[in-house]
């Protein structure tokens, strides 16, 4: 299962859907689509506004500036990935910080 672990200044993307065989997991391959785009929008409108890690099992995204942009990237990320959940809740978990 992918977690998706969010709070205010950090995002944490990790784990593997099991959807399908490595290699062939759309949800997997949705969730990497949906985190790359967003980090490359936001480092393409500021690039000190996050810094981001690939980990071996997913990545580390921490939000560094707190501009209007960068926000709205991020809520997009999110919400994009709160739709995946939706239809697959058996290969994605999203838990949110209050």
């Amino acid at each position: 299962m992918i977690k998706v672990e969010i709070s205010k200044k950090n995002i944490l993307i990790s784990g593997h859907a099991m959807f399908d065989d490595y290699g062939k997991d759309i949800v997997c391959a949705a969730v990497s689509s949906i985190v790359i785009t967003s980090i490359n929008g936001i480092l393409r409108l500021d690039d000190k506004a996050i810094s981001y890690e690939v980990l071996s099992d997913g990545v580390s995204i921490n939000i560094l500036k707190d501009s209007r942009e960068t926000r709205l990237l991020i809520l997009n990320m999110t919400s994009l990935l709160k739709e995946l959940e939706k239809k697959y809740s058996k290969n994605i978990k999203i838990y949110e910080e209050v």
